[in-house]
């Protein structure tokens, strides 16, 4: 089987983008990985479907697949190369589109400079709602690696971030704690982990080790989960630039109980086939 895709990136986060209303595709995990993989195949940290709508009142679905094959909820880079996607192959003449994740429903707006403005709708701020294993809501959650202790805020986009304010952002430990909070026991479906530096009260530096990828040049759902972080906390004021090592976000959260806006480029790389 031939399957068209088109190589795209949200600030260096790397994705394959696969058209599923126009043509035919039924992928495996086993497809999935050999497609990310950057030797064997064409190599990206997502692979994005957009596929026909479940229901009348979205336009699309939106399923996301990290490059070990796994689905997840949510990714925010995704969302915007999803937008710019449409657009192109005129699967839809609309500016603004409705798309329906794994866990919910989010809005996708084409701006006049060409960038893409995600409506990621109200962040997640209970245990409940990543899951993580506590007895009550917290600011900040201490969690036990074993030989050390870090402190996090936790916060779901539709997907669980975990976030630590650093110091340095240049010598955080992504590498090492990352993976060992990514698979953590308290986290029932695992958890992004992203390394938070404030630099005033409207920038913050961050850097993302993302489940089933590692760490990524940029994450849209972390910076806006950082961004959540950093408001509660006080640290900063709405709206916040988060700067990640791939480029800058825009994120606007009035405050808890709204949605939460994140406005970003989206950039197409190449169009091609491979051969499954």
């Amino acid at each position: 089987m031939l399957m068209k895709f088109t190589k795209m990136h949200g600030l260096g986060n790397d994705f394959v983008v696969v058209d599923a209303v126009t043509q035919n595709v039924n992928l495996s995990t086993t497809a999935v990985k050999r497609i990310a993989d950057r030797h064997l195949g064409i190599g990206c940290d997502q692979l994005l479907i957009v596929e026909p709508p479940s229901n009348s009142d979205i336009d699309f679905n939106y399923r996301i697949f990290n490059s070990d094959g796994s689905e997840v909820e949510q990714c925010g880079n995704g969302a915007r190369c999803l937008a710019r996607f449409v657009r192109d192959r005129k699967l839809s003449g609309k500016t603004s589109i409705r798309v329906k994740t794994m866990n919910r429903i989010i809005s996708l707006s084409t701006n006049k400079d060409k960038t893409i403005s995600v409506d990621m709708g109200i962040p997640g701020l209970e245990p409940k709602d990543l899951p993580l294993q506590a007895e009550s809501r917290s600011e900040s959650y201490c969690i036990d690696l074993g030989d050390q202790s870090v402190t996090i805020a936790a916060v779901s986009m539709g997907n669980p971030h975990a976030v630590l304010f650093v110091d340095e952002i240049e010598s955080a430990p992504v590498s090492t704690i990352g993976p060992r909070l990514e698979k953590h026991p308290r986290f029932a479906n695992k958890v992004n982990v992203g390394f938070v530096k404030v630099v005033n009260r409207q920038h913050i530096k961050l850097r993302v080790h993302e489940r089933g990828a590692g760490e990524t040049r940029a994450c849209g759902s972390g910076a806006c989960a950082a961004a959540v972080a950093a408001i509660q906390q006080g640290l900063v004021d709405s709206p916040v630039t988060v700067s990640l090592p791939g480029g800058s976000l825009r994120i606007n959260w009035p405050g808890e109980g709204h949605s939460l806006i994140m406005i970003g480029p989206a950039i197409t790389s190449f169009h091609g086939q491979i051969k499954l």
